[in-house]
């Protein structure tokens, strides 16, 4: 096994991140909010809050008072997963390495209120990344100001965890 020391060898788009913080932020302390399983693909997708607010940030962010960035990461040809603890919204590190052969590796989500990992592609998609105010309570349900044109169009909150268009694609 090969652990790679950023993130970013494995994102095939981390142009996103890299222009709000200059790098693929470490996913060592992330607050991860729901876990999206398709058997389309098969996929899982991870939506979590990165560990720091850019610096550079948007002033549109800065003006709306904004504080917490969240993205998604889409993990595709998934197989052998084990889900054994799941009590959102859980802090913990998601870390990603080379496993095996074909360019494949192995996801480990772990920490607090999550034991989540398995095997996919190394090829991972970043998306649907937004800023919000995280409220008194830990929860992201106020307001969201997208990065995506389109998601800025579409939603100007986080939409409900049945929205296929969202959450799968």
């Amino acid at each position: 096994m090969h652990v790679r020391p950023y993130v970013e060898s494995f994102l095939v788009n981390p142009e996103a991140l890299n222009l709000l913080y200059g790098h693929v932020p470490d996913l060592g302390d992330v607050r991860i909010r729901s876990i999206n399983l398709n058997w389309r693909g098969p996929t899982v997708t991870l939506r979590v809050d990165l560990p720091s607010f850019p610096g550079s940030a948007p002033q549109e962010w800065i003006d709306a008072g904004m504080d917490t960035v969240q993205c998604q990461f889409q993990f595709l040809a998934v197989e052998n997963i084990s889900l054994t603890e799941w009590n959102p919204p859980s802090v913990g590190s998601v870390e990603m390495s080379s496993w095996g052969v074909e360019s494949r590796m192995r996801v480990i989500a772990a920490g607090r209120g999550v034991a989540l990992r398995f095997d996919c592609s190394e090829s991972v998609r970043v998306g649907h990344v937004s800023a919000f105010r995280i409220q008194a309570d830990g929860s992201d349900n106020g307001p969201h100001l997208f990065v995506s044109k389109i998601d800025a169009r579409r939603h100007t909150s986080l939409p409900p965890t049945d929205e296929k268009t969202f959450y799968e694609r």
